[in-house]
This record gives C-alpha cells, sequence and structure tokens, in this order.
C-alpha cells in the first residue's frame, strides 16, 4: 500500500503533469489531489469491488499522516524553487489544524471514552450507521459548492482533464505492480489497487481553499473536476478490477 502510494504513484503524478507547468493554479491543484490517497469514500468502493475493505479501513490513520507529511515534500520537489505558485505556510497550517487534526482528535477520543463509559458507548453506537449517508451528504455538499466555478471555469480546466483521465486508467497499474511484487491475495491486491487509484479531494479541498487569493479559485475547481472524473472511473472499477485483478484467486 505504502510502495504504490507514496513511491509509484507520485512518479507517475509527476509525469502527467509535466504539460501543466505553464499553468500554476491548475498544476497547484492537481498536485494537492493527485498526490492524496483516498481515506474515506475508498472503503465503500472496495467492499462493493470485492476487496479486503476491513485491512482499507485499518489502513487509513497512516494513510492520513503519512500523506499530510510528505505532501508539502512532494509540493516542494514537483511545483519546484521556479514556480509562480508561492504557498502562504499560515492559511495552510490553520486549515490543516481546524479541519483534519482538530475532527481526528475528537474521533480519537470519542473511541477511548467509549472504551470506559457507557454513556459515550451508546452515543458512539447510535451514531456508527451515519458514516456511509454523511459521506454522501459530504461528497454532494462540497461539489454543490463548486460545481459553479467548474462550468464557469471549464475552459481554463480543460488542460487538467486528460491529465485526470489518464491518471483514471494507469494508476491501477501502479495498485497492480505493488501487489504482484508483495505477491498479495486477491481481496488485498484489489483493496491496494482501489487505494492508488482513488484520490482524497474532500480533505484537500480546504487546503485548495487556504492557497493565495489569485489562485485559490482555479486550483479548488480543478481538485473537484478530479472528483468528478473519479467518481464516473469509480464506476468502472467496482466492474473490472475484481475481473482484472487475479480473478483465479477470489
Amino acid at each position: 500500500l505504502l510502495l504504490a502510494n507514496f513511491i509509484l504513484i507520485p512518479l507517475l503524478v509527476w509525469a502527467l503533469t509535466r504539460g501543466l507547468v505553464e499553468h500554476p493554479a491548475i498544476l497547484v491543484g492537481a498536485l494537492l489531489v493527485l498526490l492524496t490517497p483516498c481515506i474515506d469514500y475508498v472503503v465503500v468502493f472496495t467492499h462493493i469491488g470485492k476487496g479486503d475493505s476491513r485491512l482499507m479501513l485499518a489502513a487509513t490513520p497512516i494513510l492520513l499522516l503519512l500523506q499530510l507529511l510528505l505532501l508539502p515534500v512532494y509540493l516542494g520537489l514537483m511545483l519546484g524553487a521556479q514556480s509562480q505558485v508561492a504557498v502562504a505556510v499560515g492559511p495552510f497550517v490553520e486549515a490543516f489544524l481546524l479541519l483534519i487534526v482538530a475532527p481526528m482528535i475528537l474521533a480519537v477520543l470519542t473511541t477511548s471514552l467509549s472504551r470506559r463509559s457507557p454513556v459515550v458507548s451508546a452515543w458512539n453506537d447510535a451514531w456508527a450507521w451515519l458514516p456511509v449517508p454523511a459521506m454522501a451528504l459530504v461528497l454532494m455538499v462540497v461539489i454543490g459548492s463548486q460545481i459553479t466555478a467548474v462550468v464557469r471555469d471549464i475552459g481554463l480546466l480543460a488542460p487538467v482533464i486528460p491529465v485526470y483521465i489518464g491518471f483514471l486508467l494507469l494508476a491501477p497499474l501502479m495498485g497492480a505492480l505493488a501487489s504482484r511484487l508483495f505477491k498479495l491475495s486477491a481481496p488485498t491486491a484489489r483493496a491496494v489497487t482501489f487505494s492508488a487509484s482513488t484520490r482524497n479531494s474532500l480533505v484537500v479541498l480546504p487546503l485548495a481553499l487556504a492557497l493565495p487569493e489569485e489562485i485559490r479559485g482555479l486550483a479548488a475547481a480543478a481538485v473537484i473536476t478530479q472528483t468528478l472524473v473519479e467518481l464516473v472511473g469509480e464506476l468502472l472499477y467496482i466492474r473490472l478490477l475484481p475481473l482484472l485483478i487475479w480473478p483465479a484467486r477470489r
């Protein structure tokens, strides 16, 4: 999983985005979303696609922490010293602390307290069915908040669409390659492949909106455009990956 998401996929992203160097706002939006593996609805798609969703769920904390640690490194390397994009650290850190770290801490506290308090445990159990509908609601709200900008700027966003389609087609190969190297079973290999192919737009969108004002709108639109392309791709993945990823070893 780590080989696919943090070595093979960044190499693929670097190669795919070289044509966006002249479009700095779109480039930074594409890098933000393509360098960060999904930690939420990928679990659902992995389950539907006959992958090991339990292992996928168990891996989400390490995926989140590693992508947040490595994202600045990848951005520094791929944007380069001559990039026209200047990322202000303050708003980036504020968005990270308020929208990512704080909810994660609350989640850890809730889980910890549920083992000690019957009241918190009952509260936790009562809300345990909500992640999937809540995820769907968040997805609709996030896309709804940015879809006007995507439609308005579709001409400016045109260069990034082939990049996303290329990622859609090639990312599963990175997951399958990593799985072959480690001789993974079919369900585990599908989980790795879904993870390599599914990106973290909902978490990185606040980071895109924390970019300098002159690029944030187009960068955020680039992030949402990837989500729209990806959701179509997921419908293909759930049908094709079980047929292509070790069908003889179900």
